[in-house]
């Protein structure tokens, strides 16, 4: 029997009882956020109180903020300064905020898409933090709205039941949920530097393998690729939809959709071999011609500022060749001047020198490239697949520490 199996038995052998949040056995207060009027100078420009925006409930722990706000601005909202050692629960926001939480380490104030809970003396915040991360998906299911926006309110927060065992039950688990993450995070570390040490040796090796001489016949792009610029499918987005609109987000995360529309809406629509290319990004930007290859027709909505590429004879340029030569390809990063926003033309794109060695050695390209991507990249095998093991096993011990028989009222 392991310490914590031993306190349970000792001090709650029957169950644990639950607690709406809002019951003074949970929490002192559920502060509800504000924010100062946009515009107004005289709330931020040497400002001295810490204010928490919504992205800011993604860092976990809050020490430090973005933004301060002066005591003029202060005084003109409706929230209170919120004490160190709450959570933070974000009520709204775009993608994954929603049902996210954060403990904070300074005293602070927040905006209106975020509830404080201000933890009563038989609850231990960073108890209550931990569990609350355990229950992201059944935060987000009581709320109200649609996948990306809608929200939770002050009421559902403070309805919300959770676990109350013993203070001392409490701290041995905070102890062994804090120990086994910063193990985690070493761990994990150690496996993002060697991750990024892959990277840089396959980038290497992918621009010597991609550097070509004059011994190698060279075309222009247009030559060997139609072009189609992306039509605006965003007023065409549908929660019910089912096909991902590739946008530069899309791109630059490996194609993981987060918006999509009706296969009968789709005003471009890609095939089987078909390559995706960013043309629009900030100064500097990582987005900028990022490539993503299309392994399926009608599965995807080419959106506007993404041209599609598609090969004119498969026979003279293999598609997956197209793809990795393009791939943030320097000849049209050159067109990016590190001040303005990029926007590729359709001339600066199909204008593109483009090398065209033979069919059989373009395949061998492939292959090789492909070996060394899918090492890096894929999320099925390779490093990245180990640190997303590592978390599913801290989510795993998590949630096993933080179950608990409800004892009978």
């Amino acid at each position: 029997m392991s310490h914590i199996d031993t306190l349970i038995a000792e001090h709650c052998p029957d169950g644990v009882r639950y607690f709406p949040i809002g019951d003074p056995v949970v929490s002192k207060q559920v502060l509800a956020g504000a924010t100062p009027k946009s515009g107004r100078d005289e709330f931020w420009d040497g400002g001295t109180i810490p204010w928490m925006s919504s992205g800011e409930v993604n860092k976990g722990t809050v020490a430090d903020t973005d933004k301060y706000i002066t005591q003029a601005g202060y005084d003109s909202t409706s929230t209170k300064m919120v004490p160190s050692g709450s959570v933070v629960v974000a009520l709204a926001g775009q993608g994954k905020t929603r049902g996210t939480v954060a403990r904070t380490a300074i005293d602070l104030c927040t905006n209106q898409s975020l509830a404080s809970i201000v933890v009563a003396d038989g609850m231990r915040s960073d108890f209550l933090y931990h569990y609350l991360r355990t229950q992201y998906r059944q935060l987000r299911d009581v709320s109200s709205g649609d996948g990306t926006r809608g929200g939770l309110n002050l009421l559902m927060i403070r309805s919300y039941r959770v676990p109350v065992p013993p203070v001392a039950v409490q701290q041995e688990i905070v102890r062994i949920l804090d120990q086994f993450a910063e193990l985690e995070a070493e761990l994990e570390a150690e496996l993002e530097a060697e991750l990024e040490a892959r990277k840089q040796q396959y980038e290497h090796y992918r621009t010597e393998t991609l550097s070509f001489g004059p011994e190698v016949r060279w075309s222009t792009l247009n030559d060997v690729a139609e072009y189609t610029n992306g039509k605006a499918h965003e007023k065409l987005a549908d929660p019910d939809g089912e096909v991902p609109m590739v946008t530069a987000r899309f791109i630059s995360r490996n194609g993981e959709a987060n918006r999509f529309v009706r296969l009968e809406d789709v005003k471009t629509p890609a095939n089987v071999g078909d390559t995706a290319l960013v043309l629009s990004d900030l100064p500097n930007g990582r987005a900028l011609a990022r490539t993503f290859y299309v392994g399926r027709d009608n599965a995807y909505a080419i959106n506007q500022r993404v041209a599609r590429l598609r090969v004119r004879d498969v026979a003279r340029v293999d598609p997956r060749f197209l793809f990795h030569v393009l791939d943030r390809n320097p000849g049209l990063l050159r067109h990016d001047n590190g001040v303005d926003q990029t926007h590729l033309s359709k001339s600066q794109v199909t204008g593109l020198n483009f090398p065209v060695p033979s069919i059989t050695e373009q395949r061998r390209i492939v292959e090789t490239l492909d070996a060394f991507d899918a090492l890096v990249n894929d999320l099925s095998i390779g490093l990245p697949a180990e640190i997303t093991a590592r978390r599913k096993q801290y989510e795993h011990y998590r949630e096993r520490l933080l179950t608990f028989k409800e004892k009978a009222a």
